[in-house]
């Protein structure tokens, strides 16, 4: 397997915010990220960038989100969109409306809102 075939994995990421932190205020990212803390802000990724966001366990994130991959299993609360796919871990929370192309959901996953696939068109 060579060096860098981690970068192409959907859950590697290039930046945390670890446990512990709290981030007042939107992030912009290209690439990946991954939070393991708090972001009071909207999250998403530059336009044209393949970016992937990750939300660990513990990780909390209370505004919208707008990226290409979205890898949830912590606690969410704001409007999602995820173009290409969103994967919804088993201890997942999710308070809001989430757009998406794919959704993959595990058993113990809670969303309490509406989710709306994306016609293939508009993939």
């Amino acid at each position: 397997m060579p060096a860098n075939a981690d970068e192409k994995r959907p859950g590697h990421s290039e930046a945390l915010i670890g446990a512990g932190t709290v981030v007042a205020g939107d992030i912009l990212f290209s690439g990946g990220l991954r939070i393991d803390g708090e972001v009071r802000g909207n999250v998403r990724s530059l336009d044209g960038q393949a970016g992937t966001l990750v939300i660990g366990e513990k990780g909390r994130v209370d505004g919208n989100i707008d990226v290409v991959r979205l890898i949830v299993n912590g606690l969410v609360t704001g409007r999602v969109d995820a173009k290409e796919f969103v994967r919804f871990q088993s201890k997942a929370q999710v308070n809001s409306d989430v757009e998406y192309a794919v959704a993959e959901i595990h058993s113990g996953a809670v969303i309490q809102g509406r989710l709306l696939q994306r016609p293939a068109a508009e993939v």
